[in-house]
């Protein structure tokens, strides 16, 4: 009885010890998985997912420029002039297929209102890409627009006489009247404020052309007379950098030269450029003067690396727009082969070539002599102006030109 007792105690233990260990396994499942799912995690974060890489931003310029074949590209670094009234045949096939990057507006350019209105008009719509037209209203004795045959434009004072006022708000509203006239025929781009310093009184080229013989008054009133343009539609050009003020040599008939180091230069005629590019300058048209003390030799300022690129670009950290002046001034016509100046000037840093005397030449030898990687640079900036300041532009009706209001404003200067 005893043995039997011994057995069923031994039999219920082994059971107890059995359910124990059952449960005890049971509860500790849930938990004994936890670190296996926790390493799966681990494993699934270890695994980055797949990220497909953002679309770089579109640049309409650059796709633009990729569109266009070499010679459209360098058509797009001239301003030429079509010494007449209407689109001959020639024209209208340039402007088809590769146009030339603007137009200058000349004497013979002016006809009635209406006709040089029309005229505008006509060359805009043909063209494949938006067209620069440009003339140099500066006032004084010179003022393209006073070539319209019909109606008297605004009598513009010179420069001079307006600097002497120092008021930079009569300046600004002169700038107003130019652009709104200009308007009327279809210009958006002004050769003007001249901002030389007038040093030398035998400078007959500049002169009265020049606001002033004081560097500070020069800076505040161009960039006064500047705004007023181009607060009104028609962006400002300043020039002749790097100073033309200091010549007694006209740069239409020769070779001007400055015996001034860069310093001096920096301390007077460099003053208004400075000021103007801080202020976001949009056009700078460079000079045909020599500058030995600083390039070294008598190469003139427009076909000079020195000057545009090294001081210019570099020193100023200038990135607007380059246009040469007339590249049928006997500065440049006398001392150098014609299609030689144009390469110079556009290896030089040169953005745009101005009157050319043989556009065709000119995009020949360009193509022969310059570099891929120079043309583009050019001609993406010829195209980032125009579509940054030209694609809004709007006409004004006639009624602007030579207004009353407008010959109020100048009677002011005197």
């Amino acid at each position: 009885m005893r043995k039997t007792i011994q057995l069923l105690t031994l039999f219920l233990v082994s059971m107890a010890a059995t359910i124990a260990i059952v449960a005890l396994v049971s509860i500790r499942k849930p938990n004994d998985e936890l670190p296996r799912q926790a390493h799966s995690l681990e494993r699934q974060s270890d695994s980055a997912p797949t990220i497909k890489p953002e679309p770089k931003p579109v640049d309409p310029i650059q796709e633009q420029l990729n569109a266009m074949s070499l010679e459209e590209k360098i058509a797009q670094l001239l301003i030429v002039e079509n010494k007449c009234q209407t689109i001959t045949e020639a024209e209208m096939s340039r402007l088809k297929e590769a146009p030339y990057g603007g137009y200058i507006l000349m004497g013979d350019n002016y006809g009635t209102l209406a006709s040089t209105r029309k005229y505008v008009e006509e060359l805009q719509k043909r063209a494949k890409t938006k067209l620069i037209i440009a003339t140099d209203q500066e006032g004084g004795p010179v003022q393209r627009i006073a070539n319209i045959s019909d109606r008297a434009a605004t009598n513009i004072p010179d420069m001079y006489s307006l600097g002497s006022t120092n008021d930079a708000g009569l300046a600004q509203e002169v700038g107003r009247v130019m652009a709104e006239e200009m308007r009327a025929i279809g210009i958006n781009v002004d050769f003007a404020p001249d901002v030389d310093v007038f040093f030398n009184p035998n400078n007959n080229v500049i002169g009265k052309r020049s606001f002033s013989d004081n560097p500070q008054v020069v800076t505040k009133m161009s960039m006064a007379l500047a705004g007023g343009l181009e607060e009104n539609g028609v962006v400002a050009t300043y020039k002749h950098f790097p100073g033309h003020g200091d010549t007694a040599v006209d740069s239409h008939l020769s070779l001007p030269i400055i015996n001034r180091s860069h310093n001096e230069l920096e301390r007077s005629d460099l003053v208004p450029f400075r000021n103007a590019i801080e202020n976001g300058a949009k056009i700078i048209m460079v000079g045909h003067i020599a500058l030995p003390k600083v390039t070294g030799d008598n190469t003139p300022a427009s076909l000079s690396g020195t000057i545009i690129t090294n001081i210019l670009r570099r020193e100023y950290k200038y990135d607007g727009l380059v246009v040469t002046d007339a590249m049928n001034m006997g500065a440049i016509t006398n001392n150098y082969q014609e299609w030689d100046s144009y390469r110079r000037a556009i290896n030089a840093g040169a953005d745009m070539l101005v009157l050319p005397s043989n556009p065709e030449l000119a995009i020949e030898n360009i193509k022969r002599n310059v570099k891929i990687e120079r043309i583009d640079e050019a001609a993406y900036r010829v195209l980032k102006f125009k579509k940054e300041n030209l694609e809004d532009y709007e006409y004004l009706d006639e009624s602007y030109f030579g207004s009353a209001e407008h010959a109020e404003v100048v009677q002011r200067i005197r």
